[in-house]
């Protein structure tokens, strides 16, 4: 039986590695980067596959306005905390996501921001543009060494297993702490596990590699950050409501943070002037994933999930 008819909604945009794969075989409408929340609704009318990304809300509106047909929602990120899973399979909506093919690019940004908050690079690097350096000073920029340092990860799944992988090469101890134990870690990497609160109070960098919940809402907040050590790093590249931006900016302006490197944040894109004027930070928007290899791979995943559904199979990474 043909397909062509069959619509797919990409409600913001996908990239020609999957969207090339998805128009060979079925209709597809797209919403475009400034589509708003009407122009999506209006977009996913009528599709039997529909494709999100971490900025659509797909929620129970969303579902009623595409209509009983609906069969996928395919999103655009390895984590799924803007979609609904109860009200998806309530309505028999399977949701798929695109794990793996992120891992190494976004492991790669934490322990970029690592360094450069680390060496303080974004202070540096602002001073030198803004005309204030003022010629070598053996007391200015005084960072943090990451060789022998401790170096905490908060959530050691795919992610953060990597960084912690990564950082292995520069001889320190890592902690993590997490719902579970990750025993062929531990072994592997020498990892040793923790509360988070022994985590906050001992690492010299604290990574952040958990997803989005109520469990995990503003897991860094005053009251967490008054645990660290004033010369920690924080860096943040997995969800941006797991840090308290308003606090963080507190704790960095009154010394009480040594630094931090930043690529997500709550309420995005909107940033809080607070954080974005706060001292000793470097701040990237959203890009982690965002290299050539790891972004056409999760459109072709995206588009992957999209056929097996569409064809009657199983999709390689299903969700809900």
């Amino acid at each position: 039986m043909s397909l062509s008819n069959t619509l797919v909604a990409i409600c913001r945009d996908l990239l020609p590695a999957g969207a090339d794969l998805l128009e060979g075989r079925f209709r597809v409408r797209r919403g475009g980067l400034d589509a708003g929340r009407d122009a999506i609704l209006a977009v996913v009318e009528g599709a039997e596959a529909v494709v999100a990304d971490p900025t659509v809300a797909v929620d129970g509106e969303l579902l009623e306005a595409a209509g009983p047909q609906l069969r996928a929602v395919a999103n655009f990120a390895v984590g799924y905390d803007n979609v609904d899973l109860d009200a998806c399979r309530a309505a028999e909506v399977t949701v798929t996501n695109t794990p793996d093919v992120l891992t190494n690019a976004t492991a790669e940004l934490a322990l970029a921001l690592t360094l450069a908050a680390a060496r303080l690079i974004g202070e540096a690097e602002r001073d030198l543009r803004a005309g204030r350096w003022r010629g070598w000073d053996p007391s200015a920029y005084r960072g943090l060494e990451l060789s022998g340092a401790t170096v905490g990860v908060v959530g050691l799944g795919r992610i953060g297993r990597r960084y912690a992988e990564l950082l292995r090469g520069f001889g320190g101890e890592i902690l993590y702490s997490g719902p579970s134990r990750k025993a062929d870690a531990e072994q592997a990497l020498g990892a040793r596990r923790v509360e988070l609160d022994e985590l906050l109070g001992t690492a010299d960098a604290i990574s952040l590699h958990a997803p989005a919940s109520p469990a995990t809402e503003h897991l860094i907040d005053a009251d967490a950050l008054k645990r660290t050590r004033p010369t920690a790093v924080l860096v943040n590249t997995s969800r941006g409501p797991l840090v308290d931006l308003a606090a963080l900016a507190a704790a960095l302006r009154e010394g009480r943070l040594g630094a931090a490197g930043l690529d997500v944040y709550e309420g995005e894109p909107e940033v809080p002037p607070a954080i974005l004027e706060a001292p000793r930070t470097v701040l990237t928007p959203h890009i982690g994933s965002a290299t050539v290899r790891a972004r056409d791979a999760m459109a072709r995943t995206v588009a992957q999930n999209v056929i097996a559904v569409l064809e009657g199979g199983e999709p390689p990474n299903r969700v809900a």
